[in-house]
């Protein structure tokens, strides 16, 4: 007969993990059981991404030189630095490291604070996921800090993944500021990427160089690589669609808004996120541009999983 002491231990994990049903879903694509609390707290782990990645690429420093309250002692990014970009996409980065701060105070006015995890934006990590994304290893490199193009299309890589987070998380929100400040958050993470494809399809046929590859056809690779690691289907296309049909209303091979038949937008779960921004495809596998895993209840029960 099983002791006190002994049936507390065997009941602790289910305590701990009472607010958080991640058995439900993991490891499809469906939603989880968390409060508003968790939900919005995970999403720290995309502003912070992209906080330093704009902050970073425009400025040359980023939330510890700006901000660095924001950071709550969380590491420095590995790898980021100053893009050597036109003024015009300059100015548009600059802008969208400013929101992103203004996300970041918006959310720790909200709910608690987190330390901002280790991150990576080095260009060995865009790198891999170039390779990935590609299918070859390019030669050189791709250095998404050496110009304009590179680092719009590293940009690519990015905001979509929180805005489909924040459309997937919408729906499970039950108090009214949370439904109030998520939405608001999404409309300016709609527009950054927005902008992000607009400029990329202006650019659409033009050879990245010195690769034999279109700007068109780096978008493609980057979204069905995403789509690849999230396990969930087509949720994600580049800025030029293959076939007409898959255009809106079956009728525009242009895709500057990815969305599905009916001009909707996409919505990913976390663990879909997390196989996303790791890399690995496996939420509790970290890696990617959160080598040591997110932050959060929700990322760290995926990760003690």
């Amino acid at each position: 007969m099983a002791t006190i002491s002994q049936s507390f231990f065997f009941i602790l994990p289910f305590l701990l993990y009472s607010r958080l049903d991640i058995a439900s879903s993991a490891p499809g694509c469906g939603p989880l059981v968390a409060d508003d609390v968790d939900r919005i707290q995970f999403a720290l782990n995309l502003e912070f991404l992209e906080a330093e990645f704009f902050l970073h690429g425009a400025l040359g420093e980023g939330l510890d030189q700006v901000a660095p309250q924001l950071a709550r002692g969380g590491p420095p990014p590995i790898g980021a630095r100053k893009a050597n970009l036109d003024d015009f996409e300059r100015r548009i980065i600059e802008e969208f490291g400013y929101q992103e701060v203004g996300h970041l105070r918006a959310i720790t006015s909200a709910v608690e604070g987190l330390p901002r995890p280790p991150l990576d934006l080095s260009p060995q990590n865009f790198k891999k996921i170039f390779k990935q994304a590609i299918g070859q290893d390019l030669k050189p490199p791709m250095d998404p800090y050496s110009n304009t193009v590179n680092y719009l299309l590293a940009s690519y890589v990015i905001p979509y993944v929180g805005l489909v987070g924040y459309v997937g998380t919408i729906p499970s929100l039950t108090n009214s500021s949370s439904l109030s400040l998520v939405a608001s958050l999404l409309g300016v993470e709609s527009g950054q990427d927005a902008v992000i494809r607009a400029l990329l399809y202006k650019r659409e046929s033009e050879f990245v160089q010195p690769y034999n590859i279109t700007v068109a056809e780096f978008t493609r690779g980057i979204s069905n690589l995403r789509n690849q690691l999230g396990m969930s289907g087509v949720k994600d296309e580049g800025v030029i669609v293959v076939d007409p049909q898959s255009g809106a209303e079956n009728k525009t091979d242009s895709n500057i808004l990815s969305a599905d038949a009916n001009s909707l937008s996409y919505a990913r779960q976390p663990q879909e996120i997390l196989r996303i921004v790791y890399g690995t495809g496996n939420e509790s596998q970290p890696g990617g541009f959160l080598p040591k895993g997110g932050i959060g209840n929700i990322a760290q029960a995926y990760l003690n999983s």
